[in-house]
């Protein structure tokens, strides 16, 4: 915030119609002073207030800007202020059908402070004063103010150092204030007319002048403890912001949002707000001996008192996180940090206990007196690591023996029942007389007792953590979402879960939509269509019995574990429906293939190619899904490379040159003089009605018939129809001393 460091001083000096101007009612001139390091962070100028395509992203600026003034409201000691910012953030939804107004308005104000600040607006402008400059980088040009709230630290510790040169030439001040009240005793009572005694009037107007210095002094020396008190409110409360948004990026982190961990400069913040704390109350004390109580004393120290123990509950972090899905009697580990951890005053090792609750005591606030799970090893002592300067509670072998379930309601499963883990502790810190008593809890979890579970679990997990608000009451989520807000959680999900940089296309969403709200034949757009938590992963797909979730995940798993570097490099077209595949495949030649996602099973994968029908035509052949338990004995490269009616991969890429690099490589003869053998994958989609056409090699079933794995597609009926049932998947094939020369994929 070095522009509004720089602008705060000068605004007394401006005219009231340039400040009306200047911060017009729309956007007052508290939100640029509460939210200024937030304001000054953001790119408004990368905005074109003319492209509406921006407007997602400067709305979402409006809702961010809201919230944080909200948080700033709650955490305002002053009632008045807190009134005040409560309606001016209210206010602010006028933006709400025009965000790109905002972006102007805001954009225009930081514009005309830089003006301000280089050019001058009033005769009465004093000299700009300069912002600490950080250190000079290596060819010599100062660096900018350090981010991150290290400015507002800055200024906070030259506050105090002002005040304690205030107070050490009040010291100074009173010591020759003394000096000359001695002096004057010493000659009082000669004759005031007598030129000889002219050094006693010198030094009673020495002695009015010192009286007046000290006066004025000593009101300066109150003034800059106001405001050092106010300035430490604001800059922690911009700690307690960052602290809430890493808690935040941590919660998100769940479905794949760049979350970056590091505590350290959030310690180092709490640590020297801590300091500054320290000293504005010793500060306060010692204006209390040198001049008693005087006005504002009481109100500055509730303040300070106040203050310290927010910081203090609220360095109280979970490091690292449970697992949100816990099973009961399997361990599983989490670590608490405290971020005042080198401030704790010594002696009595600090013992973390932890307790599981259910959401409804997490939105009490306070420590629960019933126990609704068993938690085995739910004590660890905080324990302070003087390398990394960390002081955190490990707990290693947590473990969950029982758990109390809720009454449920109609079609609630226990999947959908969160509980989370409650972390309290008791604490004293250094120069502070009485322990305080902080807890921190830890995201949702759902406790499971069988494996099975885990999906739906899982699903509850994804929805609180896609779709839950920042501020919510614990652990309230919309029951619907829109379906871009879906499609940005399934993606993001989708790469972090398979470790990959390709995300899902418009494509792909499309035929999700269509999957999940049962619309195959829609081709407009979802975006704004409601998806409930029901057709999340409450009711199975029509004509499936499972889940839309379920078989997401299904694929997800599939791609993670099987696909990943087919799907990196773009060669899985992926999720694609029929009608999509009929339009794109319809005018391909023969052999022209592409791998999608199978829309009936769950965790498999298809190979769509254009073949020739009965009649001589064309028709949309779909081979029998592959599955993990197929790859892991033959992989995809390989299947693709035995099959003989593909050749070429959508567009028009030979599948040979394209997947080669898939490839196996034949294994060398085994030393012991036995041959290898491999498995192919054979696919015969010909003639079904006579043998005589039949390839001698294309294996036969017990009942003489060709043996296939196809599902066909007639392009000219642009239909589905599965081939005759008593035409039977193909099944391994055994050739004495060979091995199987091929392999079904169920």
């Amino acid at each position: 915030m070095a522009l509004w460091a720089q602008m705060t001083p000068q605004l007394q000096f401006l005219p009231t119609q340039i400040l009306n101007e200047l911060y017009p009612d729309t956007f007052p001139l508290d939100v640029r002073h509460y939210l200024a390091s937030w304001i000054e962070e953001q790119r408004w100028e990368n905005f074109d207030v003319d492209n509406m395509e921006q407007e997602p992203q400067a709305r979402r600026l409006l809702d961010q800007m809201v919230r944080l003034l909200q948080e700033v409201a709650q955490h305002n000691p002053n009632v008045v202020e807190r009134v005040k910012l409560q309606h001016i953030s209210r206010n602010l939804s006028v933006f709400q059908q025009q965000p790109m107004q905002l972006v102007r308005t805001v954009r225009d104000i930081l514009r005309k402070e830089r003006h301000l600040l280089t050019q001058g607006m009033h005769s009465n402008f004093p000299p700009f004063q300069q912002i600490p400059q950080g250190p000079p980088a290596t060819n010599g040009t100062p660096q900018p103010a350090r981010e991150d709230g290290k400015t507002d630290v800055d200024n906070l510790v030259l506050k105090v150092l002002e005040i304690q040169n205030c107070r050490q030439t009040l010291h100074q001040l009173q010591e020759d204030l003394n000096w000359e009240k001695q002096e004057m005793e010493s000659i009082q009572g000669q004759n005031e007319l007598d030129p000889q005694n002219s050094d006693q009037v010198t030094r009673q107007n020495r002695i009015q002048q010192l009286e007046y210095n000290y006066s004025v002094c000593a009101k300066k020396r109150m003034q800059l403890l106001q405001e050092a008190v106010c300035a430490l409110e604001l800059c922690q409360a911009s700690l307690i912001l960052r602290i809430k948004s890493w808690r935040w990026e941590q919660h998100r982190a769940t479905i794949g949002v760049q979350f970056d961990d590091n505590l350290g400069p959030l310690q180092t913040w709490c640590e020297q707000l801590l300091g500054v704390n320290s000293n504005l109350r010793q500060e306060l004390m010692l204006v209390k001996r040198d001049h008693g109580v005087v006005e504002q004393f009481h109100t500055l120290q509730e303040s300070l008192a106040h203050v310290l123990q927010t910081l203090i509950k609220n360095s109280l972090v979970v490091d690292k996180q449970p697992p949100q899905v816990i099973k009961t009697q399997s361990k599983f580990s989490t670590t608490v940090r405290y971020l005042l951890g080198e401030k704790m005053a010594p002696g009595k090792p600090v013992l973390l206990k932890a307790q599981i609750i259910t959401e409804a005591q997490a939105r009490q606030g306070v420590v629960p007196n019933e126990n609704v799970g068993e938690l085995i090893n739910s004590t660890a002592i905080l324990e302070h690591n003087t390398a990394s300067k960390n002081t955190c509670a490990t707990f290693r072998n947590m473990s969950i023996r029982k758990i109390k379930r809720a009454d449920r309601k109609g079609s609630e499963s226990v999947t959908e029942e969160k509980f989370a883990l409650l972390f309290t502790t008791e604490l004293t810190i250094t120069g502070c007389e009485s322990p305080y008593s902080i807890q921190a809890i830890s995201l949702p979890v759902v406790v499971i007792v069988h494996g099975s579970q885990e999906i739906n679990a899982m699903a509850t997990i994804i929805w609180d953590c896609a779709f839950s608000e920042p501020d919510r009451v614990p652990f309230i989520v919309p029951e619907r979402v829109p379906w871009k807000q879906m499609c940005e959680a399934l993606s993001s999900k989708f790469m972090s879960e398979v470790q990959t940089q390709r995300c899902l296309d418009r494509y792909n969403f499309h035929f999700l939509a269509q999957k999940i709200f049962d619309q195959p034949d829609i081709t407009e757009d979802f975006s704004n269509m409601p998806v409930s938590w029901a057709q999340f992963n409450k009711e199975v797909l029509p004509g499936r019995t499972f889940t839309f979730w379920q078989w997401f995940e299904g694929v997800m798993d599939l791609t993670k574990k099987c696909l990943r570097d087919y799907w990196s490099e773009g060669l899985i077209f992926g999720f694609i429906g029929k009608q999509h595949l009929h339009v794109i495949l319809q005018n391909k030649p023969n052999g022209t293939f592409l791998l999608r996602f199978s829309d009936s099973e769950i965790g498999g994968i298809t190979i769509a190619y254009v073949g020739p029908s009965d009649n001589g035509g064309r028709k949309i052949q779909n081979i029998q899904p592959f599955t993990k338990k197929d790859l892991d004995s033959a992989g995809l490269g390989d299947r693709i490379r035995d099959i003989n009616c593909i050749t070429h991969v959508y567009p028009d890429l030979p599948k040979n040159e394209v997947f080669k690099k898939f490839f196996t490589v034949p294994s060398p003869p085994n030393p012991d003089g036995y041959l290898p053998f491999k498995l192919t994958t054979v696919v015969n989609p010909g003639d079904q009605r006579s043998t005589a056409s039949i390839p001698p090699d294309t294996p036969m079933d017990i009942f003489g018939q060709p043996m296939s794995n196809v599902y066909g597609q007639n392009m000219n009926q642009g239909i589905f129809s599965p081939l005759p049932q008593s035409t039977p998947p193909y099944m391994p094939e055994q050739i004495p001393g060979q091995g199987p020369l091929y392999q079904s994929p169920m």
